[in-house]
């Protein structure tokens, strides 16, 4: 079954409590999101970096529950 944006909201603010997070389906089918989110973990982090963690935060449901997810990360501006 595939995930909702709450899902998708909830696997990564478990595990950037302080993210700034937005979330779209891309094409409406529930299936493909983009998501947006900001976090002072990604400080110092290369784009990469920054991408495995949030991957990391699904727990192995990427490519199975979450079918695709197209990311932007990001760093707080200081």
């Amino acid at each position: 079954m595939a995930m909702t944006a709450a899902d998708i909201e909830a696997y990564i603010r478990e595990a950037f409590p302080d993210a700034k997070i937005q979330i779209e389906d891309l094409v409406g089918d529930g299936e493909h999101w983009s998501a947006s989110v900001e976090s002072t973990a990604f400080a110092g982090r290369s784009r990469v970096q920054q991408h495995q963690m949030v991957y990391a935060a699904f727990k192995g449901h990427v490519g199975g529950a979450l079918h695709a997810l197209a990311l932007q990360t990001s760093a707080p501006k200081t």
